[in-house]
């Protein structure tokens, strides 16, 4: 009988596992994620009053309303298993519980999200899933939530690493079969490739390492670095082809609101909607400036982050100090973006017919020389007239100029 019993339990496991049914939720994440993340700006100093403080803020100052849903804690709100096994929350941050945090977050129309690692600890040195993963599952839907970002520290090293494939697999499965849909998010820093096989594992993929708040630079942290907008830009566009609805590539949280300059802010917003990316914020929004939060609901650039083509953007034309960027949108319309790397203010010429404004991966065309389209200004929304003649740019400072091509009706 006892055999009996051990050979259901192992048979039943088996068909819960079983590549038939392995899947991640289907119906999230058919535009790039949008939200807030407590990483970039507080690290590891986070508890329920700035989750609270921040639902609250996401409301007030219009970013809810502009599609920021997530709002996601990161790494350092774990505490201890309990006798079960069960991850608990740390109390002395979290003293009322996850599940009154999540409902609390749910109650303002915002969604809840949280962090935990494929290894034996976080990055941060809390309780790691590995080895409780299904557990794990079962504990964020009780509690409500609904998008998990999964880090990759701790995970072993060399021949003895863990198998990413298959941690990420494992926590997809688990996740699907505790049966609350969740957005998973594959933290994995792009070592593995995860382009090449998480399009059935996951919603999203990092394809760097971390960033970080400057405009190009590399920092080293003994054996591991972080990067600049412009260095993790730059490695981007090879990746396109394998971005589309329900599984993005994933350039790292957004510093907007962190970097120095308004110019810095506007060209990395800008430069993440033309890359299709998820738009996560990572920056103090009980605090926020006017002027952050009017970049980051700006309502075109959203408009051109979220078109449901999903097609990731390409460099049109490059010179070592300007970029321009492209985008085919829905509805026949195209974006553009005028990138000025440079510290120095430049000033561009788009001759429309000069080169075809076309997508070889989309097989897309602006026909450019059969029709006028329509320019208008994403920042502003106002007209700039139309492509039958020359379009004159002049871009600050690393700032960018992004425009919308929309069929003259």
């Amino acid at each position: 009988m006892i055999l009996k019993k051990l050979m259901l339990t192992v048979g039943s496991l088996a068909l819960a596992t079983s590549p038939a049914m392995a899947q991640k939720f289907p119906d999230v994440a058919k535009t790039p994620p949008m939200g807030w993340n407590s990483w970039n700006h507080y690290g590891c100093n986070v508890d329920e009053d700035l989750i609270r403080k921040t639902a609250d803020a996401m409301v007030a100052n219009g970013m809810r309303d502009a599609g920021y849903v997530y709002v996601n804690i990161d790494d350092c709100w774990q505490g201890e298993r309990d006798e079960n096994g069960f991850i608990q929350p740390d109390p002395s941050r979290f003293p009322s519980g996850m599940k009154a945090l999540a409902d609390y977050v749910h109650a303002r129309g915002l969604k809840f999200g949280i962090y935990s690692d494929a290894g034996s600890a976080t990055c941060g040195g809390r309780a790691g899933s590995q080895g409780y993963e299904y557990q794990d599952a079962i504990q964020y839907a009780r509690w409500g939530v609904d998008y998990l970002k999964y880090d990759w520290c701790n995970t072993g090293e060399g021949p003895a690493q863990r198998n990413p494939r298959e941690a990420y697999a494992t926590m997809r499965d688990a996740l699907y079969k505790a049966g609350r849909p969740v957005v998973f998010s594959i933290c994995e820093w792009g070592d593995n490739k995860p382009w090449e096989w998480a399009q059935d594992v996951g919603h999203l993929w990092r394809t760097t390492g971390d960033i970080t708040n400057c405009w190009s630079c590399q920092l080293g942290h003994g054996t591991w670095y972080s990067l600049g907008i412009l260095e993790i830009l730059d490695k981007q566009a090879e990746l396109r082809n394998v971005a589309g609805p329900g599984h993005w590539n994933d350039p790292d949280m957004m510093e907007v609101g962190n970097l120095p300059s308004l110019a810095e802010n506007r060209s990395h917003f800008a430069m993440w909607a033309m890359l299709a990316a998820p738009l996560i914020a990572g920056t103090d929004v009980v605090g926020m400036k006017p002027e952050i939060a009017e970049i980051l609901n700006s309502p075109h650039i959203i408009a051109i982050d979220q078109d449901p083509l999903g097609i990731q953007g390409f460099p049109w034309m490059k010179t070592p100090e300007l970029e321009v960027w492209a985008r085919p949108l829905s509805e026949d319309r195209w974006a553009v973006a005028v990138l000025n790397r440079s510290s120095v203010a430049r000033t561009h010429a788009i001759d429309w017919k000069a080169e075809p404004l076309s997508d070889g991966l989309s097989q897309r065309s602006a026909k450019l020389n059969e029709r006028k389209m329509q320019i208008m200004d994403a920042w502003t929304g106002k007209v700039r007239g139309d492509t039958g003649t020359e379009l004159k740019v002049s871009v600050g400072p690393r700032d960018t100029a992004v425009f919308i091509l929309e069929p003259k009706k």
